[in-house]
């Protein structure tokens, strides 16, 4: 399936960002812009089930074939969060990108001591006022956003990462250089997880204090663990 985008910036270089569950391009109102005056085209997606990309059958894989089927192969980089980080790893081979970047990746979603997705399907109706109190940090545009996002989300997307899609989706190794952004805490990332992710060869950095949707929770510190890789 061809994603619906949005773009910011002409520039030379290309930047891609996947967003999480529950989301659209809109979550990075903030981050497209700022890597745009960096002189990149940064082009956002909005996953199948979310935004205004056509819905259809639902799983991993098939989120990752509408990646490559949407975007250009060989960006200089290409970020991925919880959700978009899973598909961009599947991903990530035939995109072929120069630096790749994985914001607290939902690579073990649905295995013990991680949460089931099926739960992100009742949060669906959560109000304005609930979406403010579980971010404190956020701005009010991104409490409007998450309010708009998940209007425009079916949560069939949830469903179809539970049962028998519920498998780890760590990687075995990098196939680029690749950083993982880690929340702390991450209810994604255990300590021991970054240490093994570090021996498989991948960077790892902590953005300290920052709730799972870094880029939302403090910006200004998602951009500088950035440093290096846009």
């Amino acid at each position: 399936m061809k994603l619906h985008t949005r773009e910011w910036g002409t520039g030379d270089r290309i930047a891609v960002l996947i967003h999480g569950i529950m989301s659209d391009h809109r979550t990075w109102r903030r981050v497209g812009p700022a890597i745009a005056d960096q002189g990149y085209r940064v082009i956002g997606v909005d996953l199948r089930g979310h935004g205004e990309s056509g819905r259809g059958a639902y799983g991993p894989e098939i989120f990752a074939d509408d990646l490559v089927a949407t975007l250009p192969r060989g960006a200089e980089l290409a970020i991925g969060h919880s959700l978009g980080g899973m598909a961009l790893a599947l991903a990530v081979e035939r995109l072929a990108p120069a630096r790749a970047v994985y914001s607290d990746p939902a690579w073990p979603l649905g295995q013990a001591g991680s949460v089931d997705p099926a739960v992100f399907v009742e949060f669906q109706r959560a109000s304005r006022a609930v979406i403010a109190e579980l971010n404190p940090r956020w701005e009010d545009a991104d409490v409007d956003v998450e309010v708009a996002t998940l209007a425009a989300w079916d949560p069939g997307t949830a469903l179809a990462l539970s049962g028998e899609n519920a498998v780890d989706r760590t990687p075995a190794a990098p196939v680029v250089p690749s950083l993982v952004q880690v929340a702390d805490p991450s209810f994604l990332i255990s300590d021991e997880l970054k240490g093994e992710l570090e021996r498989r060869g991948f960077t790892v950095r902590t953005v300290k204090g920052a709730g799972h949707t870094i880029h939302r929770d403090d910006f200004e510190a998602f951009m500088a663990s950035l440093d290096g890789w846009v």
